[in-house]
């Protein structure tokens, strides 16, 4: 494999150990400094937000300025994030001000490494190239928060300082190793509605998107309450949590790899209504934890799942377009991003109000959007089949 294609993965790979590092030791911090625990899901949605709102922003100035610089700029800014996230820790203000940044400058480093991956394949290594950098992701979101949790037993702040520490190193060998690459296109631009959405939702397939919405809320609620109600459960530690999301992990990794690949052609929607039944049964599961063995166990039903039915949700939307892939993709990214925006503020806000009720409604929410899937089988209203450049 290429060294900057390798160094590029690694990038993709921190930015998301540094998003995943926080859910089990954000809550401890929260609490610690005596702050309403609705501040766990305002500081992982206001990450969201700033990422997702900027990246058209992000993907204009890296057409324009080129990828390696802002590569740099983007692990500069995320580093910094980090730094003062631990500095201030015991102001919420500040605190807001470091997810603001680490949300604005994992944006431009998502946008300025996949443009810089685009420009350095070409038709016959993109999709494998790609493959490599969504393996990379998914295997940030399955370390991070373990790492999170494992360094935190030194300190609360630790798991921050050694992430901006990993990521400074980074840029300085970057610096070194990166040479800007010859411009084969644009930068992934991520608007808000992809161009041509408007006419996709026309069809059947806009019960995909909406469903795929469901799928990431439903996740995100999940992350952003399961430590705090395991904290009043069975006194979860942030380094116990790490390890069941890290076991979790690996169960959607198994999933993904092997379930997903038995699934025909045509069969996909009765797989994934069966992947809400899991679904389900895993959230119903959480309110009755009386063990860490217990409370893994309910992770990892609901992990399986929310994990076939995330993927296949995203082969089916495809399949749907109508050769419009981009688009579809598209659409699918704004649907995830909406389900983390939303999803933490609003189960946190559910969560202290009643810590049992998060996984009732979620539970509930998981059965009822099996309808969304009926609703879509039941529709003969596909798009016509285009060539999409």
């Amino acid at each position: 494999m290429k060294k900057p294609l390798i160094l590029l993965l690694s990038v993709q790979f921190l930015v998301y150990v540094g998003f995943g590092l926080i859910i089990p030791v954000l809550p401890l911090v929260i609490t610690d400094q005596g702050f309403h625990n609705i501040h766990v899901g305002g500081l992982l949605t206001i990450y969201s937000l700033a990422s997702f709102f900027t990246a058209p922003l992000w993907g204009k100035l890296s057409d324009r300025m080129g990828r390696k610089k802002l590569i740099l700029i983007g692990l500069i800014g995320f580093a910094s994030s980090f730094l003062i996230f631990a500095a201030f820790s015991s102001s919420l203000i500040m605190m807001y001000f470091a997810r603001i940044i680490g949300g604005l400058f994992s944006g431009a480093l998502y946008t300025a490494v996949t443009g810089f991956i685009g420009d350095m394949s070409t038709n016959e290594n993109r999709n494998k190239y790609m493959g490599f950098m969504g393996m990379s992701i998914g295997l940030g979101f399955i370390f991070g928060p373990a790492l999170g949790g494992l360094l935190s037993t030194i300190s609360i702040n630790t798991p921050f300082y050694v992430a901006s520490g990993l990521l400074f190193a980074l840029c300085i060998y970057a610096a070194a190793v990166l040479k800007e690459p010859e411009r084969t296109g644009e930068a992934d631009k991520r608007a808000l509605l992809p161009e041509g959405a408007t006419t996709l939702l026309k069809y059947r397939v806009r019960y995909l998107f909406l469903f795929s919405f469901i799928v990431t809320f439903l996740l995100a609620g999940v992350e952003s309450t399961l430590q705090l109600f395991q904290m009043d459960k069975i006194n979860i530690t942030a380094a116990q949590l790490g390890s069941l999301f890290l076991f979790s992990g690996f169960v959607d990794f198994l999933v993904q790899g092997g379930v997903v690949r038995k699934v025909k052609h045509g069969q996909e929607w009765k797989w994934i209504i069966g992947a809400q039944f899991i679904t389900a049964l895993g959230l119903a599961l959480f309110p009755f934890t009386s063990s860490l063995a217990f409370a893994g166990f309910a992770l990892c039903v609901f992990t399986a799942g929310n994990a076939l039915a995330r993927t296949l949700i995203t082969s089916l939307a495809s399949k749907e377009s109508g050769g419009r892939y981009g688009t579809a993709a598209g659409l699918s990214y704004s649907m995830d991003n909406l389900g983390r925006i939303i999803g933490p503020m609003f189960f946190t806000w559910v969560f202290t109000m009643r810590p049992d009720f998060p996984y009732v409604i979620a539970a509930s929410l998981a059965l009822l959007s099996i309808t969304v899937i009926l609703i879509f089988k039941s529709s003969k209203k596909t798009p016509p089949t285009v060539s999409e450049q």
